[in-house]
């Protein structure tokens, strides 16, 4: 009866014992974290070769657009801004 109990008690000290990798040691969160790291700014750089940058006349073009849309809107809601509050003016005095 000894013999059986040793044969079942082996297999389980087996299933318990894990498998070592071949430094010995499993990789840690620091060199995963570093891993993960490298491999993210990798990714980045080529990304960013795959950009398609507008022409620097294109930029300015399009800059000098908005600007004249800001001011032409600034513009507008000031002069909005007048009238209501004249007719404001001319009801409160009423």
């Amino acid at each position: 009866m000894a013999e059986t109990e040793k044969k079942k008690a082996a297999p389980a000290a087996e299933k318990k014992a894990a498998p070592e990798k071949k430094g010995g040691k499993k990789p840690g969160k620091f060199a995963a974290a570093v891993k993960g790291a490298g491999k993210f700014f990798r990714d980045v750089k080529s990304e960013l070769k795959k950009i398609v940058w507008p022409a620097p006349k294109s930029v300015f073009k399009s800059t000098g657009i908005v600007l004249v849309a800001i001011i032409a809107s600034g513009v507008f809601i000031s002069v909005l801004d007048t009238i209501f509050l004249a007719l404001l003016g001319l009801v409160m005095n009423v």
